[in-house]
């Protein structure tokens, strides 16, 4: 006998917003960066802050207008993010910044792309309750995300990036609350 598995695709807001809720803490971030298709590694540790946002606060209402939402409240939840990375290999301060998220229906808003400081909007989906997947596309290029809480004290992350219909990087990444 054949048994199917079907996964369940969903975009629920009351997941997103429970997802970031359990998300809220200092972590510690170890990643690295393979850059394809010679295989260059980078390998990057950060310390990274994620606060829960209500609907209604001054963080969502200024990305709703930076989105030019007709509503500056329709921004059901979201998160701030802030981060501050050093190279492994050479212990140097790498990288350090903020972003915000807030969420409507089934998209994803930020102030900020990976590689530009202009606003973007990915699509959200949950491949199951503790795994959030994101697609972002902009300049060109598509950002796949997959962001995975295992327990209470730890999450995965991978990124995919590519341009053309070509991955050019994958990060991947493994976080550990620290508070």
């Amino acid at each position: 006998m054949t048994s199917l598995l079907k996964i369940a695709q969903t975009a629920d807001e009351s997941q997103i917003s429970e997802f970031f809720q359990e998300s809220v803490g200092k972590w510690r971030s170890q990643r690295r960066y393979y850059t394809l298709p010679e295989g260059e590694t980078k390998e990057m540790e950060s310390i990274v802050t994620i606060n829960f946002l209500e609907q209604g606060c001054n963080e969502l209402q200024k990305l709703a207008q930076m989105h030019d939402l007709p509503d500056t409240g329709s921004l059901i939840c979201g998160a701030a993010v802030t981060w501050e990375g050093t190279d492994v290999p050479k212990p140097r301060k790498e990288s350090q910044g903020s972003t915000i998220f807030g969420v409507m229906g089934k998209t994803l808003y930020r102030d900020r792309g990976f590689a530009i400081s202009k606003p973007v909007t990915a699509q959200y989906y949950f491949s199951n309750p503790k795994t959030l997947c994101l697609r972002t596309e902009y300049n060109g290029s598509v950002f796949e995300e997959e962001l995975k809480l295992i327990g209470s004290k730890y999450r995965t992350r991978q990124t995919i990036i590519s341009r053309a219909g070509k991955q050019l990087m994958i990060g991947q990444y493994l976080e550990n609350r620290v508070d």
